[in-house]
Protein backbone atom coordinates (compact mmCIF):
# COMPACT_ATOMS: atom_id res chain seq x y z
CA UNK A 1 0.00 0.00 0.00
CA UNK A 2 2.81 2.40 0.90
CA UNK A 3 4.62 1.64 -2.37
CA UNK A 4 1.42 2.23 -4.35
CA UNK A 5 0.77 5.55 -2.63
CA UNK A 6 4.37 6.62 -3.24
CA UNK A 7 4.06 5.79 -6.96
CA UNK A 8 0.76 7.66 -7.11
CA UNK A 9 2.34 10.69 -5.47
CA UNK A 10 5.13 10.61 -8.04
CA UNK A 11 2.61 10.66 -10.90
CA UNK A 12 0.73 13.53 -9.27
CA UNK A 13 4.02 15.38 -8.80
CA UNK A 14 4.75 15.14 -12.51
CA UNK A 15 1.35 16.64 -13.27
CA UNK A 16 1.78 19.42 -10.71
CA UNK A 17 5.21 20.25 -12.11
CA UNK A 18 3.82 20.66 -15.61
CA UNK A 19 0.88 22.73 -14.34
CA UNK A 20 3.23 25.05 -12.43
CA UNK A 21 5.25 25.67 -15.59
CA UNK A 22 8.45 24.12 -14.31
CA UNK A 23 11.20 24.04 -16.88
CA UNK A 24 11.39 20.61 -18.54
CA UNK A 25 14.72 19.01 -19.46
CA UNK A 26 16.07 19.83 -22.89
CA UNK A 27 14.32 17.87 -25.61
CA UNK A 28 11.45 16.77 -23.35
CA UNK A 29 7.83 17.17 -24.39
CA UNK A 30 5.84 18.52 -21.39
CA UNK A 31 2.49 17.62 -22.96
CA UNK A 32 3.60 14.04 -23.68
CA UNK A 33 4.97 13.76 -20.14
CA UNK A 34 1.61 14.91 -18.78
CA UNK A 35 -0.20 12.29 -20.87
CA UNK A 36 2.22 9.57 -19.69
CA UNK A 37 1.84 10.68 -16.08
CA UNK A 38 -1.95 10.37 -16.35
CA UNK A 39 -1.74 6.87 -17.84
CA UNK A 40 0.81 5.77 -15.24
CA UNK A 41 -1.39 7.23 -12.53
CA UNK A 42 -4.44 5.33 -13.82
CA UNK A 43 -2.46 2.09 -13.71
CA UNK A 44 -1.36 2.74 -10.13
CA UNK A 45 -4.90 3.68 -9.06
CA UNK A 46 -6.25 0.45 -10.60
CA UNK A 47 -3.73 -1.59 -8.64
CA UNK A 48 -4.49 0.42 -5.48
CA UNK A 49 -8.24 -0.20 -5.89
CA UNK A 50 -7.61 -3.93 -6.11
CA UNK A 51 -5.52 -3.87 -2.93
CA UNK A 52 -8.19 -1.85 -1.15
CA UNK A 53 -10.75 -4.46 -2.23
CA UNK A 54 -8.54 -7.17 -0.71
CA UNK A 55 -8.47 -5.19 2.55
CA UNK A 56 -12.25 -4.92 2.49
CA UNK A 57 -12.44 -8.70 2.06
CA UNK A 58 -10.17 -9.28 5.06
CA UNK A 59 -12.14 -6.87 7.24
CA UNK A 60 -15.54 -8.28 6.20
CA UNK A 61 -14.49 -11.88 6.76
CA UNK A 62 -12.77 -10.93 10.03
CA UNK A 63 -15.89 -9.19 11.34
CA UNK A 64 -18.08 -12.18 10.41
CA UNK A 65 -15.80 -14.56 12.34
CA UNK A 66 -15.57 -12.23 15.34
CA UNK A 67 -19.33 -11.67 15.45
CA UNK A 68 -19.95 -15.41 15.29
CA UNK A 69 -17.55 -15.97 18.19
CA UNK A 70 -19.12 -13.19 20.28
CA UNK A 71 -22.72 -14.34 19.75
CA UNK A 72 -24.34 -16.94 21.98
CA UNK A 73 -24.76 -20.36 20.35
CA UNK A 74 -27.88 -20.43 18.21
CA UNK A 75 -30.46 -22.79 19.63
CA UNK A 76 -32.37 -23.30 16.39
CA UNK A 77 -32.11 -22.76 12.64
CA UNK A 78 -34.17 -19.61 13.05
CA UNK A 79 -31.69 -18.31 15.61
CA UNK A 80 -28.79 -18.98 13.24
CA UNK A 81 -30.57 -17.11 10.45
CA UNK A 82 -31.23 -14.20 12.80
CA UNK A 83 -27.52 -13.97 13.68
CA UNK A 84 -26.58 -13.90 9.96
CA UNK A 85 -29.16 -11.18 9.33
CA UNK A 86 -27.72 -9.11 12.18
CA UNK A 87 -24.18 -9.37 10.79
CA UNK A 88 -25.37 -8.47 7.30
CA UNK A 89 -27.34 -5.47 8.59
CA UNK A 90 -24.28 -4.18 10.51
CA UNK A 91 -22.02 -4.37 7.46
CA UNK A 92 -24.68 -2.74 5.28
CA UNK A 93 -25.01 0.20 7.66
CA UNK A 94 -21.24 0.66 8.00
CA UNK A 95 -20.75 0.74 4.22
CA UNK A 96 -24.04 2.53 3.47
CA UNK A 97 -25.10 -0.15 0.99
CA UNK A 98 -28.15 -2.37 0.68
CA UNK A 99 -28.33 -5.52 2.76
CA UNK A 100 -28.32 -7.51 -0.47
CA UNK A 101 -24.96 -5.96 -1.43
CA UNK A 102 -23.62 -6.55 2.05
CA UNK A 103 -24.69 -10.20 1.96
CA UNK A 104 -22.92 -10.64 -1.40
CA UNK A 105 -19.75 -9.05 -0.01
CA UNK A 106 -19.80 -11.32 3.04
CA UNK A 107 -20.37 -14.42 0.91
CA UNK A 108 -17.55 -13.52 -1.50
CA UNK A 109 -15.25 -12.63 1.39
CA UNK A 110 -15.84 -16.02 3.00
CA UNK A 111 -15.17 -17.80 -0.31
CA UNK A 112 -11.98 -15.86 -0.99
CA UNK A 113 -10.48 -16.24 2.48
CA UNK A 114 -11.43 -19.89 2.94
CA UNK A 115 -11.38 -21.46 -0.52
CA UNK A 116 -9.52 -19.25 -3.03
CA UNK A 117 -6.12 -18.27 -1.61
CA UNK A 118 -4.49 -17.63 -4.99
CA UNK A 119 -7.28 -15.27 -6.00
CA UNK A 120 -7.09 -13.33 -2.75
CA UNK A 121 -3.29 -13.10 -3.05
CA UNK A 122 -3.53 -11.79 -6.62
CA UNK A 123 -6.14 -9.25 -5.54
CA UNK A 124 -3.91 -8.12 -2.68
CA UNK A 125 -0.97 -7.78 -5.07
CA UNK A 126 -3.05 -5.66 -7.43
CA UNK A 127 -2.60 -8.03 -10.41
CA UNK A 128 -6.34 -8.72 -10.76
CA UNK A 129 -9.34 -6.51 -10.06
CA UNK A 130 -12.30 -6.99 -7.73
CA UNK A 131 -14.40 -7.87 -10.80
CA UNK A 132 -11.96 -10.69 -11.61
CA UNK A 133 -12.22 -11.97 -8.04
CA UNK A 134 -16.02 -11.93 -8.26
CA UNK A 135 -15.88 -13.93 -11.48
CA UNK A 136 -13.66 -16.53 -9.80
CA UNK A 137 -16.13 -16.81 -6.92
CA UNK A 138 -19.03 -17.25 -9.35
CA UNK A 139 -17.35 -19.82 -11.59
CA UNK A 140 -16.07 -21.99 -8.71
CA UNK A 141 -19.48 -22.00 -7.04
CA UNK A 142 -20.86 -25.51 -6.85
CA UNK A 143 -17.51 -27.18 -7.57
CA UNK A 144 -15.87 -29.48 -5.07
CA UNK A 145 -12.69 -28.10 -3.41
CA UNK A 146 -10.32 -29.98 -5.73
CA UNK A 147 -12.08 -28.76 -8.90
CA UNK A 148 -12.26 -25.19 -7.59
CA UNK A 149 -8.54 -25.23 -6.75
CA UNK A 150 -7.73 -26.57 -10.22
CA UNK A 151 -9.72 -23.81 -11.95
CA UNK A 152 -8.06 -21.16 -9.79
CA UNK A 153 -4.58 -22.57 -10.41
CA UNK A 154 -5.12 -22.78 -14.17
CA UNK A 155 -5.48 -19.00 -14.45
CA UNK A 156 -3.39 -17.76 -11.51
CA UNK A 157 -0.53 -20.24 -11.03
CA UNK A 158 1.95 -20.17 -13.95
CA UNK A 159 3.57 -23.34 -12.58
CA UNK A 160 0.32 -25.33 -12.70
CA UNK A 161 0.10 -28.25 -15.15
CA UNK A 162 -1.33 -26.90 -18.41
CA UNK A 163 -1.55 -23.34 -17.04
CA UNK A 164 -3.50 -20.82 -19.11
CA UNK A 165 -1.48 -20.05 -22.22
CA UNK A 166 -1.61 -16.50 -23.53
CA UNK A 167 -4.54 -15.54 -21.35
CA UNK A 168 -3.69 -15.18 -17.64
CA UNK A 169 -6.55 -13.67 -15.67
CA UNK A 170 -4.90 -10.31 -15.01
CA UNK A 171 -4.42 -9.66 -18.76
CA UNK A 172 -8.09 -10.23 -19.63
CA UNK A 173 -10.94 -7.79 -19.08
CA UNK A 174 -13.43 -9.29 -16.58
CA UNK A 175 -15.96 -10.19 -19.27
CA UNK A 176 -13.41 -12.13 -21.30
CA UNK A 177 -12.04 -13.75 -18.14
CA UNK A 178 -15.57 -14.96 -17.31
CA UNK A 179 -15.86 -16.53 -20.75
CA UNK A 180 -12.49 -18.27 -20.38
CA UNK A 181 -13.28 -19.47 -16.85
CA UNK A 182 -16.72 -20.72 -17.91
CA UNK A 183 -15.16 -22.60 -20.82
CA UNK A 184 -12.55 -24.24 -18.58
CA UNK A 185 -15.22 -25.14 -16.03
CA UNK A 186 -17.31 -26.77 -18.77
CA UNK A 187 -14.39 -28.91 -19.93
CA UNK A 188 -13.34 -29.99 -16.42
CA UNK A 189 -16.63 -30.16 -14.52
CA UNK A 190 -16.89 -33.29 -12.31
CA UNK A 191 -20.22 -34.10 -13.99
CA UNK A 192 -19.73 -34.90 -17.68
CA UNK A 193 -20.89 -32.32 -20.19
CA UNK A 194 -22.89 -35.06 -21.90
CA UNK A 195 -25.01 -35.62 -18.78
CA UNK A 196 -25.49 -31.91 -18.16
CA UNK A 197 -26.39 -31.34 -21.81
CA UNK A 198 -29.07 -34.05 -21.74
CA UNK A 199 -30.62 -32.40 -18.71
CA UNK A 200 -30.46 -28.94 -20.28
CA UNK A 201 -31.97 -30.10 -23.58
CA UNK A 202 -35.07 -31.30 -21.74
CA UNK A 203 -35.53 -27.77 -20.38
CA UNK A 204 -35.51 -25.97 -23.78
CA UNK A 205 -38.16 -23.30 -24.04
CA UNK A 206 -39.21 -19.97 -25.56
CA UNK A 207 -39.78 -17.04 -23.21
CA UNK A 208 -41.49 -13.66 -23.51
CA UNK A 209 -40.56 -10.96 -20.96
CA UNK A 210 -42.39 -7.61 -21.15
CA UNK A 211 -40.20 -4.51 -20.94
CA UNK A 212 -40.72 -0.74 -20.80
CA UNK A 213 -41.64 1.65 -23.63
CA UNK A 214 -43.78 -0.85 -25.50
CA UNK A 215 -40.90 -3.31 -25.91
CA UNK A 216 -40.35 -6.93 -24.87
CA UNK A 217 -37.62 -9.58 -24.80
CA UNK A 218 -38.17 -12.78 -26.81
CA UNK A 219 -35.59 -15.42 -25.95
CA UNK A 220 -35.13 -19.09 -26.70
CA UNK A 221 -33.29 -21.57 -24.48
CA UNK A 222 -32.07 -24.10 -27.07
CA UNK A 223 -29.05 -26.28 -27.77
CA UNK A 224 -25.85 -24.40 -28.59
CA UNK A 225 -25.59 -25.68 -32.17
CA UNK A 226 -29.08 -24.44 -32.99
CA UNK A 227 -28.43 -21.05 -31.37
CA UNK A 228 -25.09 -20.58 -33.18
CA UNK A 229 -26.63 -21.53 -36.51
CA UNK A 230 -29.55 -19.13 -36.09
CA UNK A 231 -27.24 -16.28 -35.06
CA UNK A 232 -24.89 -16.88 -37.98
CA UNK A 233 -27.74 -17.10 -40.49
CA UNK A 234 -29.42 -13.92 -39.20
CA UNK A 235 -26.10 -12.05 -39.25
CA UNK A 236 -25.35 -13.02 -42.85
CA UNK A 237 -28.85 -12.01 -43.95
CA UNK A 238 -28.56 -8.70 -42.08
CA UNK A 239 -25.21 -7.94 -43.74
CA UNK A 240 -26.75 -8.61 -47.14
CA UNK A 241 -29.33 -5.90 -46.45
CA UNK A 242 -26.75 -3.24 -45.56
CA UNK A 243 -26.03 -0.56 -48.09
CA UNK A 244 -25.88 3.20 -48.69
CA UNK A 245 -29.68 3.48 -48.63
CA UNK A 246 -30.15 1.34 -45.51
CA UNK A 247 -30.42 3.41 -42.31
CA UNK A 248 -30.79 0.49 -39.90
CA UNK A 249 -27.79 -0.76 -37.94
CA UNK A 250 -26.57 -4.33 -38.12
CA UNK A 251 -28.11 -4.99 -34.69
CA UNK A 252 -31.50 -3.67 -35.82
CA UNK A 253 -31.34 -5.56 -39.11
CA UNK A 254 -30.49 -8.81 -37.32
CA UNK A 255 -33.57 -8.46 -35.11
CA UNK A 256 -35.81 -7.50 -38.06
CA UNK A 257 -34.61 -10.44 -40.14
CA UNK A 258 -35.12 -13.00 -37.37
CA UNK A 259 -38.59 -11.78 -36.44
CA UNK A 260 -39.60 -11.63 -40.10
CA UNK A 261 -38.67 -15.28 -40.50
CA UNK A 262 -40.56 -16.23 -37.34
CA UNK A 263 -43.67 -14.41 -38.53
CA UNK A 264 -43.54 -16.10 -41.91
CA UNK A 265 -42.17 -13.13 -43.90
CA UNK A 266 -39.30 -13.15 -46.35
CA UNK A 267 -37.01 -10.59 -44.64
CA UNK A 268 -37.57 -8.13 -47.49
CA UNK A 269 -36.68 -10.65 -50.16
CA UNK A 270 -33.31 -11.67 -48.79
CA UNK A 271 -32.78 -15.43 -49.25
CA UNK A 272 -31.83 -17.45 -46.21
CA UNK A 273 -28.03 -17.85 -46.33
CA UNK A 274 -26.20 -20.89 -45.06
CA UNK A 275 -24.63 -20.38 -41.67
CA UNK A 276 -20.90 -21.08 -41.54
CA UNK A 277 -19.93 -22.09 -38.01
CA UNK A 278 -16.59 -23.63 -36.98
CA UNK A 279 -16.76 -26.79 -34.87
CA UNK A 280 -13.38 -27.68 -33.34
CA UNK A 281 -13.36 -31.42 -32.64
CA UNK A 282 -10.60 -33.44 -30.95
CA UNK A 283 -9.71 -36.33 -33.26
CA UNK A 284 -10.45 -39.06 -30.72
CA UNK A 285 -13.81 -37.52 -29.86
CA UNK A 286 -14.73 -37.50 -33.55
CA UNK A 287 -13.88 -41.22 -33.67
CA UNK A 288 -16.03 -41.93 -30.62
CA UNK A 289 -13.11 -43.21 -28.53
CA UNK A 290 -13.09 -40.25 -26.10
CA UNK A 291 -15.66 -37.73 -24.93
CA UNK A 292 -13.46 -34.62 -24.91
CA UNK A 293 -15.75 -31.61 -25.40
CA UNK A 294 -15.63 -29.96 -28.81
CA UNK A 295 -15.72 -26.16 -29.23
CA UNK A 296 -18.41 -24.24 -31.08
CA UNK A 297 -17.18 -20.94 -32.48
CA UNK A 298 -18.70 -18.01 -30.59
CA UNK A 299 -20.08 -20.22 -27.81
CA UNK A 300 -17.54 -22.52 -26.16
CA UNK A 301 -17.43 -26.21 -25.15
CA UNK A 302 -20.18 -28.52 -26.45
CA UNK A 303 -20.67 -32.27 -25.92
CA UNK A 304 -18.68 -34.53 -28.22
CA UNK A 305 -21.90 -36.27 -29.22
CA UNK A 306 -23.28 -32.98 -30.56
CA UNK A 307 -20.11 -32.36 -32.57
CA UNK A 308 -20.17 -35.86 -34.03
CA UNK A 309 -23.78 -35.37 -35.06
CA UNK A 310 -23.05 -31.99 -36.66
CA UNK A 311 -20.18 -33.24 -38.81
CA UNK A 312 -21.50 -36.74 -39.53
CA UNK A 313 -25.15 -36.03 -40.35
CA UNK A 314 -24.49 -33.73 -43.28
CA UNK A 315 -24.75 -30.41 -41.43
CA UNK A 316 -23.12 -28.48 -44.27
CA UNK A 317 -23.32 -25.17 -42.43
CA UNK A 318 -20.77 -26.36 -39.89
CA UNK A 319 -17.07 -26.47 -40.84
CA UNK A 320 -15.20 -29.22 -39.04
CA UNK A 321 -11.83 -28.40 -37.45
CA UNK A 322 -9.65 -31.26 -36.21
CA UNK A 323 -7.17 -30.77 -33.37
CA UNK A 324 -3.83 -32.40 -32.68
CA UNK A 325 -4.17 -35.40 -30.31
CA UNK A 326 -0.99 -34.33 -28.49
CA UNK A 327 -1.32 -30.58 -27.94
CA UNK A 328 -4.93 -29.70 -28.70
CA UNK A 329 -3.82 -27.21 -31.39
CA UNK A 330 -5.80 -27.05 -34.64
CA UNK A 331 -4.60 -29.23 -37.53
CA UNK A 332 -6.80 -28.39 -40.49
CA UNK A 333 -10.15 -27.06 -41.61
CA UNK A 334 -12.35 -29.28 -43.75
CA UNK A 335 -12.49 -27.26 -46.96
CA UNK A 336 -13.01 -29.56 -49.91
CA UNK A 337 -15.49 -27.12 -51.48
CA UNK A 338 -13.82 -23.82 -50.60
CA UNK A 339 -11.07 -21.87 -52.44
CA UNK A 340 -7.89 -20.88 -50.61
CA UNK A 341 -8.93 -17.27 -49.76
CA UNK A 342 -12.07 -18.57 -48.07
CA UNK A 343 -10.10 -21.16 -46.12
CA UNK A 344 -7.62 -18.48 -45.05
CA UNK A 345 -10.44 -16.38 -43.62
CA UNK A 346 -11.74 -19.44 -41.77
CA UNK A 347 -8.26 -20.03 -40.33
CA UNK A 348 -8.23 -16.43 -39.08
CA UNK A 349 -11.54 -17.09 -37.33
CA UNK A 350 -10.06 -20.19 -35.77
CA UNK A 351 -6.81 -18.49 -34.72
CA UNK A 352 -8.38 -15.36 -33.22
CA UNK A 353 -11.88 -16.44 -32.15
CA UNK A 354 -12.96 -12.79 -32.04
CA UNK A 355 -11.71 -9.29 -32.76
CA UNK A 356 -8.04 -9.32 -31.65
CA UNK A 357 -8.20 -5.89 -30.01
CA UNK A 358 -7.61 -6.35 -26.24
CA UNK A 359 -10.89 -6.84 -24.40
CA UNK A 360 -13.12 -6.87 -27.50
CA UNK A 361 -15.73 -9.66 -27.55
CA UNK A 362 -17.02 -9.15 -31.08
CA UNK A 363 -17.27 -12.66 -32.51
CA UNK A 364 -15.14 -13.58 -35.48
CA UNK A 365 -18.25 -14.17 -37.58
CA UNK A 366 -18.86 -10.41 -37.70
CA UNK A 367 -15.29 -9.44 -38.62
CA UNK A 368 -13.35 -9.15 -41.86
CA UNK A 369 -9.77 -9.97 -42.82
CA UNK A 370 -7.39 -7.00 -42.80
CA UNK A 371 -3.71 -6.58 -43.73
CA UNK A 372 -1.59 -5.56 -40.72
CA UNK A 373 1.00 -4.06 -43.05
CA UNK A 374 -0.91 -2.57 -45.97
CA UNK A 375 -0.56 -4.24 -49.36
CA UNK A 376 0.51 -0.89 -50.81
CA UNK A 377 3.36 -0.79 -48.26
CA UNK A 378 4.66 -4.23 -49.18
CA UNK A 379 2.53 -6.39 -46.89
CA UNK A 380 1.70 -9.88 -48.13
CA UNK A 381 -1.52 -11.85 -47.93
CA UNK A 382 -0.35 -14.44 -45.43
CA UNK A 383 -1.75 -15.51 -42.09
CA UNK A 384 1.07 -13.76 -40.19
CA UNK A 385 0.15 -10.44 -41.85
CA UNK A 386 -3.61 -10.71 -41.36
CA UNK A 387 -5.99 -9.84 -38.56
CA UNK A 388 -9.75 -9.74 -38.35
CA UNK A 389 -10.72 -6.66 -36.31
CA UNK A 390 -14.34 -5.69 -35.86
CA UNK A 391 -15.48 -2.61 -37.77
CA UNK A 392 -15.00 -0.34 -34.78
CA UNK A 393 -11.37 -1.34 -34.21
CA UNK A 394 -10.72 -1.55 -37.95
CA UNK A 395 -11.63 2.16 -38.10
CA UNK A 396 -9.46 2.79 -35.03
CA UNK A 397 -6.47 1.30 -36.83
CA UNK A 398 -6.92 3.49 -39.92
CA UNK A 399 -7.98 6.71 -38.17
CA UNK A 400 -5.45 6.80 -35.31
CA UNK A 401 -1.94 5.70 -34.38
CA UNK A 402 -3.08 2.39 -32.86
CA UNK A 403 -1.11 -0.34 -34.67
CA UNK A 404 -1.56 -4.14 -34.70
CA UNK A 405 1.74 -6.08 -34.71
CA UNK A 406 3.28 -9.48 -34.09
CA UNK A 407 0.76 -11.91 -35.58
CA UNK A 408 1.87 -15.48 -36.33
CA UNK A 409 0.19 -18.55 -37.76
CA UNK A 410 -1.08 -19.47 -34.28
CA UNK A 411 -1.26 -16.12 -32.43
CA UNK A 412 -3.39 -13.04 -33.12
CA UNK A 413 -1.68 -9.64 -33.35
CA UNK A 414 -0.97 -7.54 -30.28
CA UNK A 415 -1.44 -3.77 -30.39
CA UNK A 416 0.76 -0.73 -29.81
CA UNK A 417 -1.05 2.39 -28.60
CA UNK A 418 -0.31 5.99 -29.63
CA UNK A 419 1.59 6.40 -26.34
CA UNK A 420 3.91 3.52 -27.29
CA UNK A 421 2.54 1.01 -24.81
CA UNK A 422 2.18 -2.62 -25.93
CA UNK A 423 -1.01 -4.56 -25.22
CA UNK A 424 -1.09 -8.30 -25.94
CA UNK A 425 -4.08 -9.85 -27.64
CA UNK A 426 -5.98 -12.70 -26.05
CA UNK A 427 -4.94 -16.13 -27.32
CA UNK A 428 -6.88 -19.34 -27.56
CA UNK A 429 -6.50 -21.56 -24.50
CA UNK A 430 -5.96 -24.86 -26.32
CA UNK A 431 -5.51 -27.87 -24.03
CA UNK A 432 -3.96 -31.29 -24.68
CA UNK A 433 -6.70 -33.94 -24.74
CA UNK A 434 -7.31 -36.54 -22.06
CA UNK A 435 -6.53 -39.95 -23.52
CA UNK A 436 -9.07 -42.69 -22.80
CA UNK A 437 -8.01 -45.52 -20.54
CA UNK A 438 -7.07 -48.75 -22.30
CA UNK A 439 -5.03 -51.74 -21.13
CA UNK A 440 -1.43 -50.67 -21.25
CA UNK A 441 -2.22 -46.94 -21.17
CA UNK A 442 -3.59 -45.30 -18.02
CA UNK A 443 -3.50 -41.73 -19.24
CA UNK A 444 -1.50 -40.68 -16.18
CA UNK A 445 1.53 -39.35 -18.08
CA UNK A 446 0.58 -36.08 -19.82
CA UNK A 447 3.99 -35.91 -21.53
CA UNK A 448 3.67 -39.33 -23.14
CA UNK A 449 3.43 -39.22 -26.92
CA UNK A 450 0.31 -41.00 -28.18
CA UNK A 451 1.06 -44.14 -30.18
CA UNK A 452 0.97 -43.93 -33.93
CA UNK A 453 0.29 -46.38 -36.72
CA UNK A 454 2.51 -47.10 -39.73
CA UNK A 455 1.10 -44.03 -41.49
CA UNK A 456 2.18 -41.73 -38.65
CA UNK A 457 -1.39 -41.05 -37.55
CA UNK A 458 -2.77 -41.77 -34.07
CA UNK A 459 -3.18 -45.47 -33.52
CA UNK A 460 -4.70 -47.58 -30.83
CA UNK A 461 -3.50 -46.65 -27.30
CA UNK A 462 -1.40 -49.49 -25.94
CA UNK A 463 -2.49 -53.02 -26.78
CA UNK A 464 -6.17 -52.05 -26.50
CA UNK A 465 -8.80 -52.43 -29.21
CA UNK A 466 -8.30 -50.65 -32.53
CA UNK A 467 -9.90 -47.27 -33.07
CA UNK A 468 -13.29 -47.18 -34.79
CA UNK A 469 -13.48 -46.41 -38.48
CA UNK A 470 -12.94 -42.72 -39.22
CA UNK A 471 -16.13 -41.27 -40.77
CA UNK A 472 -13.88 -38.71 -42.49
CA UNK A 473 -10.86 -40.69 -43.75
CA UNK A 474 -9.70 -37.84 -45.99
CA UNK A 475 -8.69 -35.58 -43.09
CA UNK A 476 -5.18 -37.07 -43.15
CA UNK A 477 -4.71 -35.76 -46.68
CA UNK A 478 -5.09 -32.18 -45.45
CA UNK A 479 -2.42 -32.70 -42.80
CA UNK A 480 -0.07 -34.32 -45.31
CA UNK A 481 -0.58 -31.43 -47.71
Amino acid sequence: MAASLSALAACAGRLDGNAAGNVAPAGADPLQDEADACLDGLAVVGSLEARMAALKVHFAAGYAHAAAALAAPAGSPQGCTAQEMAVTAEVACVLTVSERSAAALLADSATLTEDLPLTLAALGAGTISWQHARVMCDETSGLDPAAAAALEAHFLDPEAPFAARGCPAGELVPGRFRAKARSWRERHHPVSIEARHRKGAKERRLELVPDRDGMAWLSAYVTADVAAGVWSRATDAARALQGPAEARTLTQLRADVATSWLLGGDAEGIPSPKAQVLVTVPVLSLLGVANEPATLDGYGPIPASMARRLVADGATSFLRVLTDPRSGAPLEIGRTSYPVPKAMRQWLRLRDGRCPFPGCSNHSLDNEADHLLAWSDGGGTGISNLGQPCRKHHRLKHSSRWKPVGATKDQPPGWISPSGRSYPSEQQDWEPPHWPDHPGHTGEDPEREPPTGPDGLPGAPGPGPPLPMDPFPDWALFIAA
